[in-house]
């Protein structure tokens, strides 16, 4: 009997470096320079209103346990340090969380939304870019340009663009735009990834959400390694003058569970439910490295928890209008 033998070495295997997991990451807002106008008015009245809604998170990270385990819960919010620069770490870090603290709420970790743009010398942004599978839609005759030339990622099939004919004959009849996976009713989404501008590039904040997402879930990995790793500030040592000087991930809080969690939980304005529904059309269609996807979900088994296999569905929302 014949037997084929494949020889490998152990260097050539790639490694996939694992992380530790909480049960549930809490997301208490995006923090943005309107929120420190008017004596952090905006600030405090962000704080009263997501703090009577985290009283049910303890009961909502305990779903699907293995019975007398406490659920490990971490907090974060993020920073706008993309779009519009503001004030110093710090000035904004110990206010936010002076302010939270007012309303019995605990900060764990803080991030830069522009380290999910470019993280040291990798681009995170398009790390996820490139993770994208775009499902071609039927009936298109390629007149749209592709979603690398374009920057925009849609959920369906678009209406047909308005190209061109010979002369003398009529133009192409409209027809709707249809939603994958064929729903009675269609809602569709169009996103914009990115715009090139004289400066160059510019990320979208959906794209950044997504990263965000993704780093958030423990699912993010560059060659096997994980990139953003929180930093821990030591004790004494004083939040740097430059929001460019201080580390992408900030661990506040000593006594914190792990950043990474199997599932989230964002609490935020309604007025950005547009934004997180594109992050949800962005993320539909990341295809995460398989070796990742095992290690998490071999991870949360050992624990009682099977995570739905849909990236999305690992995502939950509490928006607050009013």
């Amino acid at each position: 009997m014949s037997m084929d033998v494949t020889f490998r070495e152990a260097a050539a295997v790639p490694r996939t470096e694992s992380v530790a997991y909480s049960h549930l990451s809490v997301e208490l807002g995006h923090i943005y320079a309107e929120d420190f106008g008017d004596g952090c008015r905006e600030l405090r009245r962000k704080f009263e209103r997501i703090a009577a809604w985290t009283q049910a998170i303890p009961a909502l990270a305990a779903v699907g346990l293995n019975p007398g385990r406490q659920p490990r819960i971490s907090t974060c919010f993020l920073v706008d340090d993309y779009f519009h620069r503001f004030g110093t770490p710090g000035e904004v870090i110990p206010q936010v969380r002076s302010t939270a603290a007012e309303y019995g709420l605990v900060l764990d970790y803080v991030a830069r939304e522009s380290s999910f743009a470019r993280h040291e010398d990798v681009e995170l942004a398009r790390l996820v870019v490139d993770a994208l599978v775009v499902e071609p839609p039927r009936h298109t005759t390629g007149s749209r340009p592709p979603l690398s030339e374009s920057g925009w990622l849609s959920n369906g099939q678009r209406s047909p663009g308005q190209a061109v004919g010979p002369a003398m004959t009529l133009p192409p009849r409209w027809s709707p735009p249809v939603e994958s996976g064929d729903p009675p009713h269609s809602i569709f989404v169009d996103v914009e990834l990115w715009s090139d501008e004289a400066k160059g590039r510019v990320w979208a904040c959906a794209l950044l959400a997504s990263v965000w997402q993704l780093t958030r879930l423990g699912l993010l990995r560059h060659r096997g390694e994980t990139i953003t790793q929180p930093y821990r500030l030591p004790a004494g040592e004083p939040l740097p003058a430059d929001w460019d000087e201080l580390p992408g991930l900030i661990q506040l809080n000593p006594q914190a569970t792990p950043f990474c969690a199997y599932r989230s939980v964002t609490l935020m304005d309604i007025r950005y439910l547009p934004v997180e529904h594109a992050v949800r059309t962005i993320l539909s269609q990341v295809a995460v490295p398989s070796a990742v996807a095992r290690q998490a979900a071999d991870r949360a088994r050992g624990e009682g928890l099977t995570l739905p296999e849909e990236l999305v569905d690992r995502l939950s929302y509490v928006f607050i209008g009013g």
